[in-house]
């Protein structure tokens, strides 16, 4: 993976993002699916990310995903959870109705990159001349 620029920055910001269905139930599966991915997509795209992987599983969505500095983990699975709640809902109503709200509430979210920590150390302790 190559650094990003822009007008004042350098960054690298790639986030893991795990959710799942609430209840854990295994409705990810043909055109639910389907249209998940497609709504992931048509979302990261607008709003500048890039999807490096992206795996649906009927009860799991596995994300890999490069972002914006200005956005956190936390802001980038509110947005994602969101919108594809609600399009799901409208769209599959017969089958999503059975469920209080499409997803639960936690995630995970881990963060990775091109360095390692042992590289870091090293480069700022060069830095300092040590």
């Amino acid at each position: 993976m190559q650094y990003q620029r822009d007008e004042h920055r350098v960054h690298l910001i790639v986030y893991h993002l795990i959710w799942c269905p609430r209840r854990r139930k295994a409705i990810l599966t043909g055109p639910i699916k389907e249209r998940c991915q497609q709504i992931l997509e048509e979302k990261c795209l607008e709003k500048g990310w890039s999807i490096l992987t992206l795996a649906i599983q009927p009860d799991l969505i596995h994300l890999f995903i490069r972002v914006w500095p200005s956005e956190s983990a936390a802001d980038v699975v509110k947005e994602l959870k969101g919108i594809t709640s609600f399009h799901l809902r409208r769209e599959f109503a017969p089958i999503m109705k059975k469920m209080p709200s499409t997803w639960t509430r936690s995630y995970f979210a881990s963060t990775a990159g091109a360095v390692s920590a042992e590289t870091i150390q090293h480069y700022i302790n060069a830095q300092k001349g040590i």
